[in-house]
């Protein structure tokens, strides 16, 4: 099984938003993460802006940031 961690570009140091992510959704209302043991949480105004597939990482930052 294939699990990520979801970072926010927040200047200085990546934010962590989950560890072991196993699920991400674009929705309306922004984007959607969710892992196996935690309840799903919802980050509005971001944008996907890398996944590493080797590093286990998605990178997100805010829209007009």
């Amino acid at each position: 099984m294939c699990q990520m961690n979801v970072m926010l570009d927040s200047g200085d140091q990546p934010e962590l938003i989950m560890e072991n992510a196993s699920l991400l959704e674009v929705t309306d209302g922004g984007i959607q993460v969710s892992s196996l043991f935690d309840p799903p949480k919802l980050i509005d105004g971001v944008r996907v802006v890398k996944i590493d597939f080797m590093n286990g990482q998605v990178l997100l930052d805010k829209i007009g940031k």
